[in-house]
């Protein structure tokens, strides 16, 4: 079976995959005028501002929504994958992904606000790549297909969110656990099991509430230790930076048989990471309530930037600058080794290790229970993000016919799959966490791949109203105005919601962005 997926992997993940989320973002950038550079300001004063309702969340709820589902064990361990079998270049790789990718994200979050809806169960928003890909040609002769294309999306999403990447995220918080006290991993399981069921079951605005409390404060903390960690090995910095790119561009010879794998990794954990066209950010994206679609747009690529350009550098920093790597000449940790910094223990797996032995040269013997603690938390809101993914594209499939009464069950046919749903994911994060990491990384590659195949694909046809968007706000936005959203004004069709929206607010906002 381990064979099966990994092949299977291998084709999802094939060079094409690699080149087309690169090819992506450079046009999406050349075509908003860099967005993800131009309104850099903007993003920040949004983040922190917006109204929420009884429908919907404010952006910055919606923001660490989003981080919840970006800032989790890719941040740590898939880094240290990255630079084990890509090498240190595959921190370079990570970054290009992430500044291109920020303008991908900005139209898949602007386009997943723009057709959002109203949950007719539930009152909340809900919007996502199903929705729009339905959405966006309901007035055309392509309707049908695109209708069809939101469906597939939406079944992948569910597979993926709701049973495939959950196991990675709670194997490699269950492993750091095991490394750091020894706890049994069956133990870990039963514990995220309670957890999470608290959290799920209360819905978004409890998954939302959790994530703007956890993780910001959990961000921040690690980001500051590692940054210490760093400034302790000050002068291993600028050896940071040439292995860097000597290893990205092939400069280095111990390095140079490896470009392409530097490339590959870099893109696919960058990817896996910060979810940039993965599909997974315009759901967060859609359940804000903002006046205008271009707000979460513009908050939602900023929040590549925290995930890669703050989060990953800083795992990236810490490995490098305390010698905690080791760099194999294959795609397993049975390949030859090429390179290694000398500070890692010949038996330590590739993975969160590489992370505990980068805190434990300074905190001897604290490291591996500060990222066993740090990955808790955040593995732990991934997961809940997946899983309120997996309920809007549950939601979705079912359509009108969630409210049907199911004769002998009590409840609605949507309330009832929707506890199916939530018993899957908990069992899927029982076997992650008992399983081998190889199978779990695997199965989570799988659901990625997919999602980005489609999302992105997707988008190159129906970007056009992102832009128009975009437009809109900065004109509205350089008039000295709170940026407010009328689809028929801009010839926008399917974006049902904003016909009728009524924005709370429309204070005038004086801004040099």
């Amino acid at each position: 079976m381990s064979e099966f997926l990994a092949t299977i992997n291998g084709y999802i993940w094939s060079n094409g995959l690699i080149y087309l989320c690169l090819a992506a973002g450079v046009y999406f950038s050349v075509r908003s005028r860099f967005v993800q550079v131009r309104q850099i300001p903007e993003m920040i004063r949004l983040m922190m501002s917006g109204e929420k309702s009884p429908s919907g969340v404010s952006s910055f709820q919606a923001l660490t929504m989003s981080l919840s589902g970006r800032v989790g064990t890719g941040n740590i361990a898939g880094v240290a994958t990255a630079i084990a079998f890509g090498g240190p270049g595959a921190l370079f790789w990570m970054w290009a992904v992430a500044f291109l990718g920020a303008s991908t994200s900005f139209v898949e979050c602007t386009l997943g606000q723009i057709y959002k809806t109203r949950d007719h169960l539930t009152g909340e928003y809900r919007g996502g790549p199903a929705y729009y890909f339905s959405r966006a040609m309901a007035h055309t002769r392509v309707a049908a297909p695109f209708k069809i294309y939101g469906i597939v999306f939406a079944a992948v999403t569910v597979l993926a969110c709701g049973l495939l990447l959950p196991s990675v995220q709670s194997n490699s918080m269950a492993s750091a656990m095991h490394q750091a006290w020894g706890v049994e991993q069956w133990v870990v399981a039963v514990g995220t099991v309670i957890v999470l069921a608290f959290v799920i079951i209360g819905g978004v605005k409890r998954i939302a509430a959790f994530a703007s409390v956890v993780v910001p404060f959990m961000a921040i903390v690690y980001i500051v230790l590692a940054l210490i960690i760093v400034l302790a090995n000050a002068g291993q910095v600028p050896e940071v930076f040439r292995l860097i790119f000597a290893s990205a561009f092939g400069a280095d010879s111990a390095f140079g048989a490896i470009i392409g794998s530097a490339v590959m990794w870099g893109v696919k954990r960058g990817v896996y990471s910060n979810e940039a066209g993965q599909g997974t950010g315009p759901h967060s994206a859609a359940a804000a309530e903002v006046s205008h679609p271009a707000k979460q747009g513009l908050v939602q690529a900023f929040a590549v930037y925290v995930d890669t350009l703050f989060i990953c550098t800083a795992t990236g920093f810490l490995i490098l600058s305390t010698g905690a790597y080791r760099v194999f000449d294959g795609e397993s940790a049975s390949s030859p080794v090429l390179a290694e910094g000398g500070a890692l223990p010949s038996d330590a797996a590739v993975g969160p290790a590489f992370a505990q032995v980068g805190f434990d040269t300074l905190w001897s013997g604290a490291g591996a229970t500060f990222v066993a603690v740090s990955l808790a938390f955040f593995c732990l809101t991934t997961i809940i993000a997946y899983y309120y993914m997996a309920e809007t594209n549950l939601r979705f499939l079912l359509g009108k016919y969630s409210t049907i009464p199911v004769p002998l069950i009590r409840g609605t046919l949507g309330s009832n799959l929707t506890l199916v749903l939530q018993t899957l994911i908990l069992v899927s994060c029982v076997v992650g966490a008992v399983s081998t990491a190889t199978d779990a990384w695997t199965l989570g590659d799988i659901g990625v791949g997919l999602m980005a195949w489609l999302n992105i694909i997707g988008i190159i046809i129906l970007q056009q109203p992102a832009y128009k968007a975009l437009r809109d706000y900065e004109r509205q936005q350089r008039a000295g105005k709170d940026p407010v959203f009328d689809p028929l004004a801009l010839n926008i069709t399917g974006a049902t919601f904003w016909e009728s929206y009524k924005p709370t607010t429309k204070d005038p906002v004086k801004t040099t962005a």
